[in-house]
């Protein structure tokens, strides 16, 4: 009996409940999320570990920092003291030709545009009288495109740096003229100060980007970093107005500079190539490998450059300016007696540097006048660099005749003060 009534019970229950499942429907409630307990002091335990870490971490690179402003702090260099030197008291003691004054090129590495720029300026100026300030910038940015046109056909094993040889603007003239420092001065900041620095960067981040990805259309690369170009110098004018007369940049330079390009010689002194002959100046700079430099002793490299200041010309020169002896607040480069006495210096004692890499391809200069005093022959170059305008003379350097002989490396004339040398060319 008992059992028949709990069986009726349940049944009757489940029935009476049949109706509320069947019909029950479910609500969406958000609910605080739970945080589990064990998983949190975990994570806690990895964020204090984390924060022991980056705090050690941050303490040893302020240290780090510390140590090396202190080292640029106590940085020295090594430099001579004059004794025994007597540089020409100003730039005025100097049997000095025409030239512009001397413009500084800030945050870039483009002397070599600067003193060549220059060198042709005063060119311009013995050969027909003119006095026409040209633009330097003009040749960087057609060079930038040369040299990123050669760097695509080589497949990135080609140098796209601010660096260059001066040789450039005979290159670079030929085929895109020159134009007045007026027509197109570049862009700059603070007024009239040039910064390179964000230009080379991005070309050669999207360079690497074209490497990475082997997007070798040289016309879609050119395109592209004549845009980076064109936002950072400015874009090069097809036409521009000079003296009342528009013309284009080769009209410039043929009616108005008068220059012809063909007329101008490189030349170097290196026992690592036959003597009388045409050879590639070896470096870096040189990217596109130009074999256009008339190799002679250095007897003779240095008696050209004699003969050209005392004839009234000037001389494109570069070389190296790395040295104990080059004392930019006095103005003045010279070779310490500690180093080398001058009468030990020959082509010998020149090739030992260039061979060890003690002498560099580091920067290019204009010579601009000459003075011969107590024995030795001092040259005023034009220096576009900083270190030139920390002395008393700004823009200049007095470079004693054995610097000259002993770090500089390879100089520009004209030909017709080379003819001499250029008959003795082995055919």
């Amino acid at each position: 009996m008992k059992k028949i009534i709990v069986i009726l019970v349940c049944v009757s229950l489940c029935l009476s409940a049949a109706p509320l499942l069947a019909g029950a429907k479910n609500k969406a409630n958000y609910e605080k999320r739970y945080s589990d307990p064990v998983l949190k002091a975990m994570e806690e335990a990895r964020a204090r570990e984390q924060a022991s870490l980056d705090e050690e971490t941050a303490a040893i690179r302020k240290r780090q920092a510390e140590e090396k402003k202190k080292e640029r702090e106590q940085a020295r260099s090594l430099q001579s003291d004059l004794a025994g030197v007597v540089p020409p008291p100003s730039p005025a003691a100097f049997q000095a030709m025409f030239h512009f004054p001397p413009v500084a090129q800030y945050n870039t590495n483009i002397c070599w545009s600067f003193a060549a720029t220059s060198f042709y300026e005063s060119e311009i100026f013995r050969l027909s009288g003119r006095k026409i300030k040209l633009s330097e910038v003009w040749t960087v940015y057609w060079e930038y495109l040369a040299k990123v046109q050669r760097w695509v056909r080589e497949r990135g094993a080609s140098l796209v740096a601010e660096g260059g040889e001066s040789n450039a603007i005979n290159r670079i003239w030929k085929e895109h003229g020159a134009v007045p420092a007026a027509a197109y001065p570049g862009r700059r900041v603070d007024g009239d100060k040039l910064d390179h620095e964000p230009l080379i960067t991005e070309v050669r981040g999207y360079l690497d980007y074209v490497k990475a990805n082997n997007l070798w259309d040289e016309e879609v690369v050119l395109k592209h970093v004549a845009i980076l170009l064109d936002r950072h110098l400015g874009a090069p004018p097809k036409t521009f107005t000079h003296e009342g007369r528009e013309m284009t940049p080769l009209e410039f330079l043929r009616n108005e500079t008068k220059l012809n390009m063909d007329d101008y010689v490189d030349v170097m002194s290196t026992s690592y190539y036959p003597f009388y002959t045409f050879q590639e100046f070896a470096v870096p700079d040189n990217w596109w490998h130009s074999r256009e430099y008339l190799n002679v002793p250095l007897g003779e490299w240095y008696a050209l450059i004699l003969k050209a200041v005392k004839a009234g010309c000037t001389v494109n020169i570069g070389g190296d300016v790395s040295e104990a002896g080059k004392l930019g607040f006095q103005d003045v480069c010279f070779i310490p007696s500690f180093d080398i006495p001058a009468a030990y210096i020959d082509q010998d004692s020149r090739e030992f540097r260039i061979a060890n890499r003690t002498t560099q391809d580091d920067h290019g200069i204009h010579i601009v006048g000459y003075k011969r005093l107590q024995g030795h022959d001092w040259f005023l170059v034009k220096d576009s660099s900083r270190s030139a305008r920390w002395g008393k003379h700004e823009g200049y350097f007095f470079f004693r005749g054995d610097y000259v002989r002993l770090k500089m490396l390879t100089f520009t004339v004209h030909k017709d003060m080379a003819k001499s040398l250029l008959a003795k060319v082995k055919k």
